[in-house]
Formats: C-alpha cells, sequence, structure tokens
C-alpha cells in the first residue's frame, strides 16, 4: 500500500483519504523493533515511508514492493532526505524471490500479506536470525458478529480522526505541499478471516500473538527464539 492511499476494507473502496489507517501504527510496528536491531526487511513498501522510519533509527534496510511506480517513487523521496540512510528499494515480488536466510532482526509487512498466500509468512519467518522479530499489520474482512461489533466501534472514530487530519491538513501552508501525483498501485480486498488467520498462523508461526486492533486491522508478532 502507498502512504496517503487507504484500504477501506469496510467500505470497499480504495481511495486517497486524510488519515491513513497503516500510518496510523507506525508508532505501535515500531515499538517491535528489536534493540540493537542492525538489518530490517519491509515487505510491501510501497513508497517508503515505514522503510523510512527505520532508516532513521540507524537500521540498514531492504524494502521491496511489486509496484514498479511505487518503487520509483520510494526512491525519489528517499533521495530528497539529507541526512538518513536510505533504504535499499528493490522492485520485486516477495513470493518470487529469495529471502536470505537467517539474516534479518525486524521483518515487516503492512497491510500487504492479503495480495500474497497466507503461507508466504514462512519464508518471512525462515529470514529472521535468532531473536529476530516478524511484524504484520494486516487487514480482515468481516465474517463474525465480533467483527461487526469492532466495525461499529471503529467507523464513528475513523470519522472523527478524519475530520481532524483534513482540518490540520487545511491549516498547513500551501508551501508545504509537494504538488506530486499520488502513485497508483494495484489493491485488494482481504478475504481471509481473522479467525482463519489465527488458525494458519499457530501452524506457520508457533508462539506468535495476534491482536485485533480499530480500523480494520490486526497485529501479528513473531519473535525467532532460534
Amino acid at each position: 500500500m502507498v502512504e496517503g492511499e487507504a484500504e477501506c476494507v469496510h467500505c470497499g473502496r480504495v481511495g486517497t483519504m486524510p488519515f491513513d489507517h497503516n500510518n496510523h501504527y507506525h508508532r505501535l510496528l515500531l515499538h517491535q523493533v528489536p534493540r540493537n536491531c542492525g538489518a530490517a526487511l519491509d515487505v510491501g513498501c510501497g513508497t517508503g515511508q515505514f522503510a523510512r522510519r527505520l532508516a532513521h533509527l540507524g537500521i540498514e534496510v531492504d524494502a521491496i514492493d511489486p509496484s514498479k511506480e511505487a518503487i520509483a517513487e520510494a526512491r525519489e523521496l528517499s533521495g530528497r532526505i539529507a541526512g538518513d540512510r536510505s533504504p535499499r528499494f528493490q522492485h520485486a515480488d516477495v513470493t518470487e524471490v529469495e529471502l536470505p536466510k537467517a539474516h534479518y532482526d525486524f521483518v515487516s509487512c503492512l497491510a500487504s500479506i492479503h495480495h500474497m498466500p497466507f503461507d508466504t509468512v514462512a519464508a518471512l519467518r525462515d529470514a529472521l536470525a535468532p531473536g529476530g522479530v516478524l511484524v504484520i499489520l494486516g487487514c480482515y474482512p468481516e465474517k463474525t458478529h465480533l467483527d461487526w461489533a469492532w466495525s461499529l466501534v471503529a467507523v464513528p472514530v475513523n470519522a472523527v480522526l478524519r475530520l481532524a487530519v483534513a482540518v490540520r491538513d487545511k491549516l498547513r501552508s500551501a508551501s508545504a505541499a509537494t504538488g506530486r501525483e499520488r502513485v497508483k498501485v494495484p489493491v485488494r480486498q482481504p478475504a481471509m478471516p481473522l479467525v482463519e488467520i489465527r488458525r494458519e498462523a499457530a501452524m506457520l508461526l508457533p508462539g506468535c500473538n495476534i491482536r485485533r486492533l480499530l480500523f480494520w486491522r490486526y497485529l501479528l508478532v513473531f519473535r525467532n527464539h532460534g
């Protein structure tokens, strides 16, 4: 996914939104980065906002995405940031590349695992160094009464935050705007229910923790204790 574009699981539409659900959880994901993290992989990096945040921590970051346009934008945006160690952006499909074994201290996958077979997490798991952490910010469809209950809570909160961000953006000076058009990338609605995600993750990522978040998201954290 590209920052500034939100994949709306609730309404089934994708469009430019002033409040980005994925970016909202960046701080939560950064809290999972292990101490002395030296190498990280960001899967489905889009235009690279989260990858740049990782690089800003002094981490060597590999970032991949199947969208050539998104990677081109990521490289250009990263080239403008002085003082930050730029991620290494690669145009690639993670299901078609061979990831280095036991290499990364941190692997992230933001709102993109539903674009690929879920068992791709096995390759991400195997790419973790001992003590490494895999985090997945995933999307799920509403299938159960509990899913719909969380959705009812999320809708008004989402509306308030979208309004707040829209007002904030309007108050910013015109000089802060880049004038760049947003990159459009392929999107896909999630099809795998949360109960099935939990079941598959328990087999492929034993000991992982999954918790439901607002805004039609879940957080999966797996730590490689091997």
